[in-house]
Parts: C-alpha cells; structure tokens; sequence
C-alpha cells in the first residue's frame, strides 16, 4: 500500500511539474490565433476526419461502398468542425473539397475548393482536385485551366491531373 502512494505521489508530482512548464516563448505568431499547432494533435478533429478519408479509401478499393460513403460522411462532420477551429486553411477546405466530392455532393464540394483556391490560388491540391470534379462534371475547359495553373509545380499532382483528363487514369 505503502509502494502505491508513493508512486501516486510521483505521478502527481511529475504531472504538476509538466502542465506548470507554459511556453514563454517571444516568437510572433506563437500562441496566438495564427497558431494551428492544435491541429495536429492526437485527437484534433482534422486528425479525426483525416482517419476517416483514409479508412472510406480503403474501403472505396474493397468495394464496400456503403461503408465508404459513411466514413466520407464522417470526416465532413470531423472536417466542418476543423474548419470552424481553424478558419480559412485551405488544406482543410481542400479535405472539406474531397470528401463532398467523394460523396457527390458537387455543389458543395466546388464551393470548398474555391474558397481555398481564394486563400492559396497555387495550393496544388486544390488545383488537382477541383480540375478532377471539373472533368467529373464534363466541364474540361475549366479541368485544363486547372491542369495549366498545375504545369509549371513539377509535382505528381499535375501528371495525375494530365492523366485524368486524357482518360488514361480514373478519378482519385
């Protein structure tokens, strides 16, 4: 019994000891509202709706549709909540994109990537993916706008567009 308190005791103590270590840091931007550290932490909800875009993909290869499209449905739920954590980051409007996307939901899909393409008219993911629902939704000029924005990154992204779009490669 004697053994369980002190070690109790320790734990107390070396769990005190670490929340009262604050960050002092003089750093700008540190702390204040452009700090997104929070996203990445264990059980953030873009954490949360990252896992479930990828379990809906493998799902998606095994051709257990239903169960893909429920964990489409749940990492918009995740990713929405992400978005009102952290406002205006295209990569998790570029998720936000995707996952409607995936769930056919165009309309609202197209309104999440050009909402990122607003805030990052470079961010290539954006640019990839909106030209695949572009090309989805038989709008190819606009696909090829996409395509040309992607040329000159040097990135896999617009070999993977260019494919898609000569319809040598399916729609990721």
């Amino acid at each position: 019994m004697f053994k369980l308190i002190v070690i109790l005791l320790y734990f107390i103590m070396v769990n005190s000891v670490s929340y009262s270590a604050g960050s002092s840091s003089n750093e700008v931007g540190k702390g204040g509202l452009e700090d997104e550290s929070f996203l990445n932490v264990k059980n953030s909800n873009l954490k949360k709706g990252k896992d479930a875009i990828n379990q809906a993909k493998k799902y998606a290869i095994k051709n257990k549709n239903a169960k893909s499209q429920k964990r489409f449905e749940d990492a918009i739920k995740y990713l929405l909540k992400a978005n009102e954590d952290s406002p205006n980051n295209p990569d998790i409007l570029n998720l936000l994109g995707y996952s409607y996307r995936k769930v056919n939901d165009f309309i609202m899909a197209e309104l999440y990537y050009n909402q990122g393409l607003k805030l990052d008219p470079k961010h290539v993911g954006i640019n990839e993916y909106l030209g695949e629902l572009y090309f989805q939704t038989n709008r190819l000029e606009l696909a090829n706008q996409r395509l040309e924005v992607l040329r000159s990154c040097n990135c896999e992204e617009f070999e993977e567009l260019k494919e898609i779009i000569a319809g040598t490669k399916k729609s990721k």
